[in-house]
């Protein structure tokens, strides 16, 4: 079970509030997404554009550096992480990206972490819990931060090589391109503690690497059989969006299973389902139950145990603690605890 971004149904993502939470609600890996600051220093945030999950609008002396700028092919306007050194991100704090569904209890708590405070912080939590926590950072817009002189994938896998938990540890590296996927199998063998999960995005969208490169190839043709078998000779896992193994039929509740979970177990693939979430607004309507922004930790535990039923191996949620739940069965499930 992966926290992501960890426990981000319960305090602001990618903070170390969120990551404790997540590790003492039960998860066997938090997970960081990093972006890179000006100064070159790998910090957790979603996107790089930080505008909807830190306070950095109200801060005036920052207010000329809004800008557009093209990310992945698509404009978008705000703040951006490597336009800040890591000493002026630190000044920041970090607030709600979800505030009409989870509230701002928290906003102006937490400060924004950095990879090298994450894996210190992890390596205090397993010692304090006394077991394993894996890590599983996800390379955000590598191809986007390659091009302006700031490659996170080598100073990633350093970053992971230099501590002594990491580079023992279960760590998943995670992106939704490909060529730096394929780069890293080619720098950490097969024989490592490293394993790497290949994200698939939207059918007809393409990885960013490969629309770079002028090519033509789909998430759509990745999860073929054929496209999976080629995933295989660099990827351990596949990421998938939870609709795209367990569609909804016209009732509103979990279909059969598609061919991909058979599919990519039969290419030597695993499979992780993400993303999922305990409000009602993301649960399939059959399994809601109260207000439409309501938590609904029964509906989202049933969720979960459907899609364990249909064969996915591991799991991405935003409640650890409801997670943990779907996997052991040994808890009961009221309808409004956390």
């Amino acid at each position: 079970m992966y926290a992501h971004r960890g426990a981000s149904a319960l305090l602001p993502e990618h903070t170390l509030a969120s990551y404790a939470q997540a590790i003492v609600d039960g998860a066997d890996y938090i997970e960081p997404d990093l972006v890179m600051t000006r100064d070159g220093v790998m910090v957790a945030r979603h996107e790089n554009e930080i505008g909807g999950t830190t306070d950095v609008a109200a801060h005036p002396e920052f207010a000329a550096r809004r800008t557009t700028k093209l990310v992945d092919g698509k404009r978008v306007e705000g703040w951006f992480s490597e336009d800040f050194t890591l000493a002026e991100l630190k000044t920041l704090r970090a607030r709600e990206r979800l505030p009409e569904l989870r509230g701002t209890a928290f906003d102006g708590e937490f400060r924004i972490a950095t990879l090298e405070e994450i894996i210190a912080f992890v390596v205090q939590q397993a010692r304090r819990s006394g077991r394993g926590i894996g890590l599983a950072p996800e390379i955000k817009h590598g191809s986007y931060f390659r091009g302006i002189g700031l490659p996170m994938e080598e100073r990633l896998l350093d970053a992971l090589r230099g501590n002594p938990y990491t580079h023992v540890a279960p760590i998943l590296v995670q992106s939704f391109e490909t060529a730096n996927l394929r780069q890293l199998r080619a720098r950490i063998g097969r024989q490592s503690n490293i394993r790497l999960l290949q994200l698939l995005g939207e059918a007809q969208a393409m990885p960013a690497d490969v629309a770079l490169a002028g090519g033509d190839l789909t998430y759509a043709r990745m999860a073929t059989p054929a496209g999976l078998r080629e995933v295989a000779g660099y990827a351990d896992a596949i990421g998938v969006e939870r609709r795209a193994l367990l569609p909804l039929d016209a009732q509103g509740r979990l279909g059969a299973p598609t061919p991909l979970i058979a599919d990519a177990h039969a290419a030597g693939l695993q499979v992780v389902a993400y993303t999922f979430r305990p409000e009602n607004l993301f649960l399939p309507p059959a399994l809601r139950q109260g207000a439409a922004n309501a938590r609904n930790p029964q509906g989202s535990v049933a969720e979960i145990r459907a899609y364990l039923q249909a064969g996915i191996d591991a799991f991405f949620t935003d409640d650890p603690a409801l997670g943990r739940r779907a996997v052991d069965g040994d808890a009961p499930v009221a309808g409004g605890d956390g």
